[in-house]
């Protein structure tokens, strides 16, 4: 296999885990209806910390941009978050995306993700999340992911960001070739963007 195919197919063995050094980076972000000290988005900000907190304690969890750092990211106003004072964002490193998806459907979160609507106007929203493979250790800027989430925006989904449903297929695809490597049929390649 050469080429194309030969990085189609690391990606792949890296999402399925037989290519350690590698985390998975989530960035979201939104424009609540109203201020942040409105009464109307209390039970949301009263509970910014209980979620935090279940998210630090969850298996997979690295690291996420603290809450002062991201509220001044969030207010400069020429920074790349533009200095919506109504923005909420997050921006976390997980270990792989089981990790990530056990968080955000599995535990608390899910309750306050089914109530988004109360908080956030729909349709005013654009897109509002990406995901991305990072080295271990390297803990992404909010420069870098609202990069990726313009590029998201602008190309759709690929390999350097991308949302949920292409997400699910590629580690999908990645067990595949774990089956495949496992059963001796597939030798293990080098991490994408390894090749030079």
């Amino acid at each position: 296999m050469a080429g194309r195919g030969r990085l189609e197919l690391c990606r792949s063995v890296l999402e399925a885990g037989l290519v350690t050094g590698w985390h998975l980076a989530e960035f979201n972000i939104g424009t609540l209806r109203y201020d942040w000290d409105d009464p109307r988005v209390a039970d949301f900000k009263d509970n910014l910390d209980r979620v935090f907190g279940i998210a630090q304690r969850s298996p997979g969890y690295i690291w996420h941009l603290k809450e002062a750092e991201m509220e001044a990211a969030q207010l400069d106003p020429t920074g790349p978050l533009g200095g919506d004072p109504r923005t909420a964002s997050t921006l976390s490193v997980w270990r792989d995306l089981p990790s990530l998806e056990h968080f955000v459907w599995q535990t608390v979160h899910k309750r306050f993700y089914d109530r988004r609507g109360e908080w956030y106007d729909p349709t005013e929203q654009g897109l509002r999340m990406v995901m991305w493979w990072v080295p271990e250790g390297h803990i992404p800027s909010i420069a870098e992911a609202a990069g990726k989430l313009a590029e998201l925006a602008d190309g759709g989904d690929s390999d350097a960001g991308f949302g949920w449903t292409y997400a699910r297929e590629r580690w999908t695809q990645g067990r595949q070739v774990n089956d495949a490597v496992s059963s001796g049929g597939i030798e293990r390649g080098a991490p994408a963007g390894s090749h030079g």
